[in-house]
Protein backbone atom coordinates (compact mmCIF):
# COMPACT_ATOMS: atom_id res chain seq x y z
CA UNK A 1 0.00 0.00 0.00
CA UNK A 2 1.62 3.25 -0.97
CA UNK A 3 2.31 6.18 1.77
CA UNK A 4 0.44 9.77 1.91
CA UNK A 5 2.60 12.62 2.77
CA UNK A 6 1.35 15.92 2.38
CA UNK A 7 3.44 19.34 1.11
CA UNK A 8 3.11 22.43 2.70
CA UNK A 9 1.60 24.32 -0.71
CA UNK A 10 -0.40 26.85 1.39
CA UNK A 11 2.09 27.78 3.27
CA UNK A 12 5.28 27.37 1.70
CA UNK A 13 5.90 31.54 1.02
CA UNK A 14 5.83 32.08 4.76
CA UNK A 15 7.68 29.11 5.67
CA UNK A 16 10.55 30.36 2.95
CA UNK A 17 10.42 33.68 4.35
CA UNK A 18 10.53 32.78 8.23
CA UNK A 19 7.12 34.19 9.58
CA UNK A 20 5.70 30.61 9.78
CA UNK A 21 7.83 28.18 11.63
CA UNK A 22 8.68 24.74 11.14
CA UNK A 23 7.60 23.35 13.85
CA UNK A 24 3.97 25.16 13.67
CA UNK A 25 3.33 23.40 9.87
CA UNK A 26 4.83 19.92 11.28
CA UNK A 27 1.91 20.33 14.43
CA UNK A 28 -0.81 21.06 11.82
CA UNK A 29 0.30 18.09 9.55
CA UNK A 30 0.45 15.76 12.50
CA UNK A 31 -3.14 16.34 13.20
CA UNK A 32 -3.28 15.35 9.46
CA UNK A 33 -4.01 11.20 8.50
CA UNK A 34 -1.19 11.45 6.72
CA UNK A 35 2.16 9.22 7.17
CA UNK A 36 4.50 11.70 6.72
CA UNK A 37 5.93 15.12 4.85
CA UNK A 38 7.36 16.51 2.14
CA UNK A 39 9.23 19.44 2.62
CA UNK A 40 11.67 22.29 0.52
CA UNK A 41 15.01 22.80 0.94
CA UNK A 42 14.62 26.69 1.00
CA UNK A 43 12.86 26.79 3.70
CA UNK A 44 13.95 29.58 6.33
CA UNK A 45 14.02 26.51 9.19
CA UNK A 46 16.34 24.49 7.17
CA UNK A 47 19.40 26.74 6.66
CA UNK A 48 21.50 25.55 9.41
CA UNK A 49 22.58 21.99 8.31
CA UNK A 50 22.80 21.00 12.28
CA UNK A 51 19.26 21.49 12.46
CA UNK A 52 18.30 18.62 9.81
CA UNK A 53 19.01 15.67 12.17
CA UNK A 54 16.47 17.81 14.71
CA UNK A 55 13.92 17.88 12.69
CA UNK A 56 13.90 14.12 11.51
CA UNK A 57 13.71 13.16 15.30
CA UNK A 58 10.76 15.88 15.74
CA UNK A 59 8.90 14.03 12.74
CA UNK A 60 9.53 10.51 14.34
CA UNK A 61 8.46 12.01 17.77
CA UNK A 62 5.25 12.85 15.99
CA UNK A 63 4.46 9.86 14.07
CA UNK A 64 5.64 11.39 11.05
CA UNK A 65 8.23 10.51 8.14
CA UNK A 66 9.76 12.93 5.55
CA UNK A 67 9.68 11.03 2.64
CA UNK A 68 11.04 13.79 -0.38
CA UNK A 69 12.67 16.69 -0.54
CA UNK A 70 11.22 19.04 -3.64
CA UNK A 71 14.04 20.79 -5.21
CA UNK A 72 14.54 22.67 -8.20
CA UNK A 73 18.17 22.52 -9.93
CA UNK A 74 18.36 24.44 -13.30
CA UNK A 75 20.43 22.52 -15.58
CA UNK A 76 19.42 23.71 -19.09
CA UNK A 77 22.20 27.06 -19.33
CA UNK A 78 24.67 26.80 -21.77
CA UNK A 79 27.30 28.18 -19.34
CA UNK A 80 29.25 25.34 -17.58
CA UNK A 81 30.12 26.92 -14.52
CA UNK A 82 26.33 27.72 -14.10
CA UNK A 83 25.67 24.32 -14.62
CA UNK A 84 28.45 22.82 -12.54
CA UNK A 85 27.09 25.15 -9.47
CA UNK A 86 23.36 23.60 -9.92
CA UNK A 87 25.15 20.30 -9.49
CA UNK A 88 26.75 21.17 -6.45
CA UNK A 89 23.65 22.66 -4.98
CA UNK A 90 22.15 19.54 -6.08
CA UNK A 91 24.26 17.36 -3.85
CA UNK A 92 23.90 19.83 -0.92
CA UNK A 93 20.17 19.12 -1.18
CA UNK A 94 20.97 15.48 -1.73
CA UNK A 95 22.96 15.58 1.96
CA UNK A 96 19.96 17.52 3.46
CA UNK A 97 17.52 15.11 2.04
CA UNK A 98 19.90 11.75 3.84
CA UNK A 99 19.89 13.97 7.00
CA UNK A 100 16.56 14.45 7.12
CA UNK A 101 15.62 10.96 6.74
CA UNK A 102 14.35 11.16 3.12
CA UNK A 103 14.52 8.53 0.36
CA UNK A 104 13.55 10.88 -2.43
CA UNK A 105 15.08 14.10 -3.71
CA UNK A 106 13.38 16.00 -6.56
CA UNK A 107 15.42 17.07 -10.00
CA UNK A 108 14.20 19.12 -12.79
CA UNK A 109 15.34 19.78 -16.39
CA UNK A 110 15.79 23.51 -15.94
CA UNK A 111 14.26 26.85 -17.63
CA UNK A 112 13.19 26.84 -21.28
CA UNK A 113 15.45 29.39 -22.35
CA UNK A 114 15.04 30.46 -25.37
CA UNK A 115 18.70 30.02 -26.74
CA UNK A 116 18.50 26.43 -26.20
CA UNK A 117 17.65 24.03 -28.84
CA UNK A 118 15.42 20.53 -28.23
CA UNK A 119 18.23 18.76 -28.40
CA UNK A 120 20.63 21.03 -26.18
CA UNK A 121 18.03 20.84 -23.31
CA UNK A 122 17.45 17.33 -23.21
CA UNK A 123 21.82 16.58 -23.86
CA UNK A 124 22.18 19.23 -20.70
CA UNK A 125 19.45 18.13 -18.25
CA UNK A 126 20.44 14.41 -18.54
CA UNK A 127 24.05 14.74 -18.49
CA UNK A 128 23.97 16.64 -15.32
CA UNK A 129 21.24 14.54 -13.63
CA UNK A 130 23.79 11.66 -14.63
CA UNK A 131 26.43 13.67 -13.05
CA UNK A 132 24.62 13.92 -9.42
CA UNK A 133 23.22 10.02 -9.13
CA UNK A 134 26.53 8.48 -8.60
CA UNK A 135 26.42 10.88 -5.20
CA UNK A 136 22.83 10.45 -4.78
CA UNK A 137 23.29 6.09 -4.46
CA UNK A 138 26.10 7.19 -1.64
CA UNK A 139 23.47 8.74 0.63
CA UNK A 140 20.91 5.60 -0.28
CA UNK A 141 18.79 9.00 -2.20
CA UNK A 142 16.41 7.91 -5.30
CA UNK A 143 16.43 11.15 -7.86
CA UNK A 144 13.26 12.45 -8.86
CA UNK A 145 12.50 14.05 -12.54
CA UNK A 146 9.12 15.66 -12.20
CA UNK A 147 7.00 16.49 -15.35
CA UNK A 148 6.98 20.08 -13.91
CA UNK A 149 5.41 23.76 -14.83
CA UNK A 150 8.28 26.00 -13.22
CA UNK A 151 9.54 27.23 -10.29
CA UNK A 152 8.30 29.87 -8.86
CA UNK A 153 11.90 31.75 -8.39
CA UNK A 154 12.20 30.91 -12.43
CA UNK A 155 11.62 33.14 -15.26
CA UNK A 156 11.07 30.72 -17.54
CA UNK A 157 8.75 27.52 -17.79
CA UNK A 158 10.34 24.13 -17.14
CA UNK A 159 12.12 23.11 -20.68
CA UNK A 160 11.00 19.71 -20.35
CA UNK A 161 7.26 20.80 -19.34
CA UNK A 162 5.82 18.72 -22.90
CA UNK A 163 5.39 15.41 -22.47
CA UNK A 164 7.73 14.37 -25.41
CA UNK A 165 10.72 16.34 -24.14
CA UNK A 166 9.92 14.74 -20.15
CA UNK A 167 9.70 11.41 -21.97
CA UNK A 168 13.09 11.19 -24.06
CA UNK A 169 14.74 13.23 -21.13
CA UNK A 170 14.14 9.88 -18.74
CA UNK A 171 15.20 8.08 -21.87
CA UNK A 172 18.42 10.05 -22.03
CA UNK A 173 18.91 9.76 -18.56
CA UNK A 174 18.51 6.09 -18.79
CA UNK A 175 17.43 2.97 -16.73
CA UNK A 176 19.81 3.24 -13.85
CA UNK A 177 19.50 2.74 -9.58
CA UNK A 178 18.38 5.84 -7.68
CA UNK A 179 16.61 7.65 -10.77
CA UNK A 180 12.72 7.65 -11.28
CA UNK A 181 9.87 9.63 -11.95
CA UNK A 182 7.50 11.51 -9.78
CA UNK A 183 4.62 11.94 -11.48
CA UNK A 184 2.06 14.62 -11.23
CA UNK A 185 -1.30 14.52 -13.41
CA UNK A 186 -1.84 18.42 -12.69
CA UNK A 187 1.41 19.57 -14.30
CA UNK A 188 0.47 17.64 -17.51
CA UNK A 189 -2.99 19.59 -17.46
CA UNK A 190 -1.31 23.07 -17.03
CA UNK A 191 0.61 21.20 -20.41
CA UNK A 192 -2.79 21.26 -22.22
CA UNK A 193 -1.90 17.37 -22.55
CA UNK A 194 -3.92 14.36 -21.16
CA UNK A 195 -2.29 13.02 -18.01
CA UNK A 196 -3.56 9.68 -18.20
CA UNK A 197 -1.54 9.43 -21.89
CA UNK A 198 1.41 10.46 -19.89
CA UNK A 199 1.35 7.85 -17.16
CA UNK A 200 0.75 5.14 -19.33
CA UNK A 201 4.26 6.05 -21.42
CA UNK A 202 6.07 6.66 -17.68
CA UNK A 203 4.33 4.36 -15.21
CA UNK A 204 7.06 1.42 -14.96
CA UNK A 205 9.57 4.67 -13.91
CA UNK A 206 7.03 6.37 -11.45
CA UNK A 207 8.41 5.79 -7.75
CA UNK A 208 6.46 9.21 -6.61
CA UNK A 209 3.62 10.67 -6.77
CA UNK A 210 2.54 14.54 -6.42
CA UNK A 211 -1.54 14.73 -5.79
CA UNK A 212 -3.97 17.81 -6.51
CA UNK A 213 -6.75 18.75 -8.96
CA UNK A 214 -7.27 21.53 -11.15
CA UNK A 215 -10.63 22.68 -13.12
CA UNK A 216 -11.51 25.04 -15.95
CA UNK A 217 -13.15 28.28 -14.87
CA UNK A 218 -13.81 29.08 -18.56
CA UNK A 219 -13.31 27.13 -21.35
CA UNK A 220 -12.26 23.60 -22.80
CA UNK A 221 -8.98 21.74 -23.19
CA UNK A 222 -8.59 22.18 -26.75
CA UNK A 223 -8.78 25.99 -25.66
CA UNK A 224 -6.16 25.06 -23.11
CA UNK A 225 -3.95 22.87 -25.22
CA UNK A 226 -4.13 26.21 -27.86
CA UNK A 227 -2.10 28.58 -24.76
CA UNK A 228 1.48 26.91 -25.52
CA UNK A 229 4.20 29.01 -24.15
CA UNK A 230 2.10 30.12 -20.89
CA UNK A 231 4.49 30.91 -17.94
CA UNK A 232 3.38 29.43 -14.17
CA UNK A 233 -0.23 28.47 -14.19
CA UNK A 234 -2.99 28.99 -16.90
CA UNK A 235 -5.41 31.27 -16.44
CA UNK A 236 -8.16 29.29 -17.22
CA UNK A 237 -6.91 26.86 -14.87
CA UNK A 238 -7.96 27.00 -11.37
CA UNK A 239 -6.50 24.73 -8.40
CA UNK A 240 -9.26 22.62 -6.55
CA UNK A 241 -10.07 19.88 -3.89
CA UNK A 242 -8.60 16.34 -4.72
CA UNK A 243 -11.53 14.62 -6.84
CA UNK A 244 -13.37 17.24 -7.87
CA UNK A 245 -11.50 18.36 -10.52
CA UNK A 246 -9.91 17.34 -13.80
CA UNK A 247 -7.97 14.53 -12.76
CA UNK A 248 -9.67 11.03 -12.54
CA UNK A 249 -7.80 9.29 -9.75
CA UNK A 250 -9.81 6.04 -10.46
CA UNK A 251 -8.28 5.95 -13.50
CA UNK A 252 -4.80 7.21 -12.35
CA UNK A 253 -4.18 4.49 -9.50
CA UNK A 254 -5.58 1.59 -11.47
CA UNK A 255 -2.67 1.81 -13.79
CA UNK A 256 -0.38 2.99 -11.43
CA UNK A 257 -1.88 -0.51 -8.82
CA UNK A 258 -1.24 -2.92 -12.10
CA UNK A 259 2.21 -1.38 -12.14
CA UNK A 260 3.24 -2.56 -9.03
CA UNK A 261 3.38 1.38 -7.82
CA UNK A 262 3.79 1.39 -3.67
CA UNK A 263 5.74 4.72 -2.78
CA UNK A 264 4.85 7.78 -1.83
CA UNK A 265 1.68 10.36 -2.85
CA UNK A 266 2.39 13.27 -1.74
CA UNK A 267 -0.93 16.00 -1.25
CA UNK A 268 -0.37 19.52 -2.91
CA UNK A 269 -3.62 21.40 -1.51
CA UNK A 270 -4.93 23.40 1.20
CA UNK A 271 -4.52 26.92 -0.75
CA UNK A 272 -8.25 27.28 0.43
CA UNK A 273 -7.77 26.56 4.12
CA UNK A 274 -7.24 23.38 5.97
CA UNK A 275 -10.89 21.86 5.89
CA UNK A 276 -10.20 21.24 2.01
CA UNK A 277 -6.90 19.33 2.63
CA UNK A 278 -8.72 17.15 5.04
CA UNK A 279 -11.26 16.74 2.59
CA UNK A 280 -8.47 16.03 -0.05
CA UNK A 281 -6.74 13.34 2.38
CA UNK A 282 -9.98 11.29 3.07
CA UNK A 283 -10.80 11.20 -0.69
CA UNK A 284 -7.24 10.12 -1.40
CA UNK A 285 -6.95 7.57 1.11
CA UNK A 286 -10.52 6.13 0.68
CA UNK A 287 -8.98 5.88 -3.42
CA UNK A 288 -5.84 4.12 -2.22
CA UNK A 289 -7.38 1.60 0.06
CA UNK A 290 -9.93 0.58 -3.32
CA UNK A 291 -6.88 0.37 -5.91
CA UNK A 292 -4.14 -0.92 -3.88
CA UNK A 293 -6.07 -2.76 -1.21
Amino acid sequence: MPKLATFPKAELDALVDGSMRLPDYLNFASGLDVDGVELYPLIADLKDPGSWSNYRQTCTDMGLEIPMLCCSPDFTHLNPSFRAQEIEKEKRWIEMAHALGARFCRVLSGQRRPEISREEGIDLAAESIQACLPFAREHGVTLILENHYKDGFWKHPEFAQPMDIFCDLVEAVGEQPGFGVNYDPSNTLLAGEDPLELLSRVKHHVVTMHASDRYLKHGTLEDLAREEGVTGYAERLAHGEIGQGMNDYDAIFSTLSRAGFSGWVSIEDGVDGPEQLERSVAFLRRKMKEHFA
